[in-house]
């Protein structure tokens, strides 16, 4: 097992701490599934317990508000575990049919109901060796509820429509954004099952509590995006950015952090990302200086220069979209129909 400090850095940053030499980095911890970026004292201590778990075969319970990387911290354990040479296999417990949730953990026989005309085998079976992620867990049905506490205590299930018992040789780790405390005191959830996923708790921090994170997390999505959009023009975030975007408390977690840069380096004219950039929530209050000096001595024809800036940016987000208007609307922040009569009405062609 690596040293926890040294999972913080990638090959590169090890070199160059060992020739002597530092650089500004980005803390980090790679993962299957992306990187874990940050160096708040939470996720520090986060992934510190995260390394002592890994090693074990235990059932793990990640909580957390949606978007704030679950995903992430589970294929870290994995990773870590003497499991990373086997199979990681998700199930969306919240995206699947409650009707199919047991045919797709489980497998099931031939003809066990209508529609089966083959046997096929579940995703425990898919996992065997490795681990079996149930995210959205607090979504599952009551009564598959009491056939997975089976699998938990014995390690054994049958598939649907069959009698023999098969024997697994699987993690479970569970995610969910619920607090499955209260769903076990409103009778939705088993409590036996909940003590049972809950041997280790690991408790992801939303972003509005990881500080510094936030900015750490933006240029890192800055970089990430710039690349791959090719604005290799852009240099960065402007101070005016950097601070809108630590006001912002992020209730959609790093996921809307994420989108909220994809979008500000398509449209951004550059040479920064300006706070005018930003979706309007997230710039909330921040003063209209941040936006470029474009007022001559001469004055300005203001409803000319609104009206070519509107141009500006609305062509920019169809060029990066491919004239895929919906999408380009998404990035403007307005209706798709809406942008349709802005493009017919000034006549803008590709």
């Amino acid at each position: 097992m690596r040293d926890f400090e040294d999972l913080m850095l990638d090959d590169e940053d090890r070199e160059m701490r060992v020739s002597g030499v530092m650089r500004s980095i980005v803390p980090s911890v790679p993962t299957s599934r992306g990187a874990i970026v940050g160096a708040h004292e939470s996720m520090r201590s986060l992934l510190a317990t995260l390394a002592r778990v890994a090693p074990s075969s235990c059932t793990v319970l990640v909580t957390g508000e949606s978007g704030t990387g679950k995903e992430l911290i589970v294929a870290a354990l994995h990773d870590q575990s003497p499991r990373r040479d086997k199979p990681m296999v998700t199930v969306n417990c919240g995206a699947i049919p409650e009707n199919l949730l047991e045919s797709e953990l489980f497998g099931h026989a031939k003809g066990a109901f209508t529609g089966a005309h083959a046997a096929r085998s579940g995703r425990v079976a898919a996992a065997e060796g490795g681990t079996l992620f149930l995210d959205e867990i607090g979504e599952m049905p009551m009564q598959l509820q009491v056939k997975l506490l089976r699998l938990l205590q014995q390690r054994e299930y049958s598939p649907v429509g069959e009698t023999r018992v098969l024997k697994c040789n699987i993690r479970v780790v569970a995610a969910t954004n619920r607090d499955l405390d209260a769903e076990v005191a409103a009778g939705r959830f088993r409590e036996d099952l909940f003590y049972r996923l809950n041997v280790v708790h690991l408790q992801v921090p939303a972003l509005r509590d990881r500080g510094s994170d936030v900015e750490i997390l933006a240029k890192h999505f800055f970089r990430e995006c710039a690349e791959r959009s090719g604005r290799t023009d852009l240099l960065g975030l402007s101070d005016a950015a950097v601070e809108a975007i630590r006001a912002y408390d992020w209730p959609g977690n790093i996921r809307a952090l994420e989108n909220v840069m994809e979008r500000a380096v398509l449209l951004a004219i550059g040479p920064r990302v300006e706070a005018h950039d930003l979706p309007a929530k997230v710039r909330g209050g921040s003063a209209p200086a941040s936006a470029p000096n474009v007022l001559p001595d001469g004055g300005i024809d203001l409803r000319a220069a609104i009206e070519a800036y509107e141009n500006t940016l609305i062509k920019k987000a169809l060029e990066r979209t491919g004239w895929n208007k919906a999408r380009a609307a998404e990035l403007l922040g307005i209706n798709r129909t809406t942008l349709v009569e802005m493009v017919k009405r000034k006549h803008l062609v590709a």
